[in-house]
């Protein structure tokens, strides 16, 4: 079978994939998504949901899909306060530092629907859904991605960005460093008592880290990391258990809790990639990195790597191959640093509140409010954070 020639084959039809696609409607590029399933709106609220910085929803109002979100259900996150050991506590505040909003909390499946829209929309994007790869061969003048029902692509580029378990990565062997943490994400949505006030609340418990992320109205969104014993503890629990529990897990700072959607759980790891392009290759998203939630950085990560690839692709001149594995280096070289950075930063986290040395709780307690105390120091690292730099 003859194959169908594009510039850019896009492996995935996730955040990251359907961003990329969005940030090259105004060039040239003939791109083809491959997705297997359409994404679609559960009834009621979606248990999956981003916190979302201030730099990635630029991104997506200058990719045309953050102005099209419905704002009655995008929530803007004004504060966080932090707790850990013995009553220490970090409070940032977006007055405190200067702008807006810290971020929003979104549903994964409003962000995903709204993408697919514009994507079907755009000129030059080939939408093959439902599609499965099958098979990949790397040419010195192509790519060549052979789908499951026989249809042949041909690509000067491909770019996987089919998640964690990246069929692209694993088909041409660029390995991944795996770290299980031996810890499940538990998440759920819920109605509070009391009013939220756009304050995102995170503890560092015994048990893990809890996190309660402000939705639209009267609702959070869950996101407990704790040991697989634990989670599977938690997931068994009826309804009225498991809203009692998490309410006193905070110390019923909102009141009671009626659960709006099940639990749910995933497992945790950090998953680090030494290369994330090879020749016609370039990795985005998920398939390029994992860290720990305790950030809420996951996807403002993909969608930062969509955003940089792009930036390298539209500035390519049409005589230059988009293929090229030193031109491909530049967007590694671009993204490096920050990806390093949060999965260093989270691992060590992680390692400092799940340890119980002797002597490190008082330490931990007294970091915690050292910085606390120091508005400059805070204040820095809520503008580091959301990209505000």
């Amino acid at each position: 079978m003859q194959a169908a020639e594009f510039d850019i084959v896009i492996v995935g039809g996730g955040l990251a994939g359907l961003s990329l696609a969005c940030a090259l409607r105004d060039t040239r590029l003939r791109i083809a998504l491959v997705e297997h399933r359409a994404p679609l709106r559960p009834p009621g609220w979606d248990a999956r949901v981003y916190a979302i910085s201030p730099a990635n929803a630029a991104f997506l109002q200058a990719i045309g899909a953050w102005q099209h979100m419905a704002a009655e259900r995008i929530a803007p996150i004004y504060a966080m306060q932090v707790f850990g050991d013995g009553g220490a506590k970090l409070d940032f505040s977006a007055y405190q530092a200067g702008i807006r909003e810290l971020g929003w909390i979104l549903e994964s499946s409003l962000m995903a629907c709204e993408l697919w829209e514009n994507v079907k929309r755009q000129a030059n994007v080939s939408v093959l859904c439902p599609a499965t790869p099958q098979a990949l061969e790397i040419g010195p003048e192509a790519a060549i991605l052979t789908l499951g029902d026989g249809r042949v692509l041909s690509a000067r580029l491909l770019v996987g960005a089919d998640g964690r378990e990246s069929w692209v990565r694993e088909t041409l062997g660029l390995p991944s460093i795996n770290t299980p943490y031996g810890e499940m994400g538990v998440v759920a949505n819920l109605e509070c008592e009391r009013p939220h006030r756009g304050i995102a609340r995170q503890w560092f418990r015994d048990d893990g880290v809890l996190a309660w992320l402000p939705m639209a109205g009267d609702r959070v969104s869950i996101v407990w990391s704790t040991p697989d014993a634990n989670a599977r503890s938690l997931l068994a629990m009826p309804a009225d258990e498991l809203c009692a529990t998490v309410a006193a897990a905070g110390d019923r700072q909102l009141g009671a809790f009626r659960l709006l959607t099940s639990a749910a759980a995933f497992p945790l790891r950090l998953m680090q990639v030494p290369r994330v392009v090879a020749r016609r290759l370039a990795l985005i998203g998920d398939a390029a990195h994992a860290i720990h939630p305790l950030s809420g950085h996951g996807i403002n990560l993909g969608y930062q790597d969509a955003r940089a690839l792009a930036g390298v692709l539209a500035a390519t001149p049409d005589w230059q191959d988009i293929g090229n594995e030193r031109l491909l280096a530049r967007y590694q070289r671009e993204r490096r640093e920050e990806t390093l950075l949060m999965q260093a930063t989270t691992h060590a986290l992680h390692k400092l509140f799940r340890q119980d040395l002797p002597g490190l709780r008082p330490l931990r307690k007294l970091g915690m409010n050292l910085t606390n105390a120091l508005p400059v120091v805070k204040n820095s690292l809520v503008r580091y954070a959301i990209g505000a730099f």
